[in-house]
């Protein structure tokens, strides 16, 4: 019987991030199948901007050398500007970006796409105020809850956080498992 392979997803976690958002991440990866891969910035604990510690599952360095099928940035501030200041950071999203991988960001980790260039000419959302500031050449912001444009996500939130999530499971698990996941979270 062949093996199936099973999607991964690498979501960096940088002192800061907004705490809400990357569990929800996480957790509905994880409830879809998809391998959620947690990676901190620094060995360690990583405290999150509502002081939520999480250990990481890996260093980032100990990762940048295995392929995944997507990036998924929590934001959070400080958490969003660390990430958009990491110099692997932007090396890996500007070579995934270049493989034709998922790049997705929620909330005001944007930023750190935008740092890397990968957001020239897509329709976007953030966190009011954060990607508006930037020189996104031919971007074109938005106030949806969440914007797929190709394979860039991106996001405003904590507050579609879950939307955010789901959506990342549905690009890399279908419609039918987001479908199953969405169900077992009796959202109304």
């Amino acid at each position: 019987m062949p093996s199936v392979l099973v999607p991964s997803v690498l979501v960096p976690l940088a002192p800061g991030f907004e705490d809400l958002e990357a569990v929800t991440i996480v957790n509905i990866l994880r409830r879809a199948g998809i391998e959620a891969v947690t990676a901190g910035l620094a060995p360690g604990l990583v405290q999150g901007a509502r002081g939520i510690r999480i250990q990481p599952d890996a260093e980032l360095d100990a990762v940048l050398g295995r392929d995944f099928d997507m990036i998924a940035l929590p934001g959070g501030m400080p958490g969003a500007e660390n990430l958009k200041n990491d110099a692997r950071i932007q090396t890996l999203l500007r070579r995934m970006a270049a493989d034709g991988c998922y790049l997705a960001a929620i909330c005001a980790a944007p930023i750190a796409l935008a740092q890397a260039g990968v957001l020239d000419g897509r329709r976007i959302t953030s966190y009011p105020g954060f990607v508006e500031k930037m020189t996104i050449p031919g971007a074109t912001c938005l106030t949806d809850g969440v914007v797929v444009d190709g394979k860039v996500v991106t996001s405003r939130g904590p507050g579609t956080a879950m939307d955010f999530a789901l959506t990342l499971a549905e690009l890399l698990a279908g419609r039918a498992k987001r479908e199953q996941v969405e169900a077992g979270l009796v959202r109304g």
